[in-house]
């Protein structure tokens, strides 16, 4: 589904043999068909700025990205986006947020409008079809983005942090509804967290970081069978994992 290929990226550097400071190094990466996988790094680390390469915002110094076979280094359009914050509309409704997301990437008028209403029955938020964003709580707000990235019909959908302005029992009760959504779905989906907690009960693979300049310190593979559960927390192998990526991303901060 996603390759990322040897990327390095470098900020600042504008006079002369001024060099810029690189941010990421050589940095390489995959996401397969129906894999959720989760990035890890300290703050600083170019974990936005990996996403913005991945979806065309910026083009990398070296290195190749490639979706489905195809090269998209510096292309925009291909992927799915779901941000820190819900960046809703607030003059139009929550239908037409959804409806507008869909018809932009090439759906149809009509069919936009069904699917909008049908999978607003689906999360429960039927009742909020016609209201507009601000009368909504955080949580809801944030499901009409993930239901905007869910339906669009890019590949790869690419969730940078969008639980962390959440309280924590809202944060808890959206990562299971998460789950139960991609569950159904399967969707490939590249999330950026600060949490090792919701990394490990979202993910297959997890892919930790350095700090900047940023390069792959290990790559975990998530043992845990599927469904998962909140309960997960108290199995001995959880607390050992996370101890695990808690101890690689000190080590990334120091060697950084």
């Amino acid at each position: 589904m996603l390759e990322v290929s040897q990327l390095s990226k470098s900020f600042g550097g504008r006079r002369r043999g001024e060099a810029g400071k690189l941010i990421l190094n050589r940095l390489s990466l995959r996401v397969s068909e129906g894999e959720f996988v989760s990035i890890i790094g300290p703050s600083g680390s170019g974990k936005t700025t990996l996403f913005q390469l991945i979806g065309g915002l910026e083009l990398p110094d070296e290195g190749e990205i490639s979706i489905a076979g195809a090269t998209v280094t510096g292309q925009r359009g291909h992927v799915a986006y779901m941000p820190q914050q819900s960046a809703l509309l607030p003059w139009q409704t929550v239908r037409r947020n959804i409806e507008l997301s869909l018809t932009i990437s090439g759906m149809p008028a009509a069919e936009a409008r069904q699917q909008s209403q049908q999978w607003l029955q689906r999360i429960g938020l039927g009742e909020y079809a016609d209201a507009y964003p601000q009368v909504l709580s955080g949580g809801m707000q944030q499901r009409v983005s993930f239901l905007r990235a869910l339906l669009s019909p890019k590949p790869l959908m690419l969730l940078d942090e969008p639980f962390g302005a959440l309280d924590a029992l809202t944060r808890m009760e959206m990562q299971q509804w998460l789950l139960s959504i991609w569950e159904a779905n399967r969707r490939s989906v590249l999330l950026v967290t600060h949490s090792i907690d919701e990394a490990l009960l979202l993910s297959d693979r997890i892919i930790v970081l350095s700090a900047a300049p940023a390069v792959v310190l290990q790559e975990l593979a998530v043992p845990f069978s599927r469904p998962r559960s909140n309960e997960l927390w108290a199995e001995p192998a959880f607390n050992e994992l996370k101890r695990h990526i808690y101890g690689l991303l000190h080590k990334g901060v120091e060697s950084g």
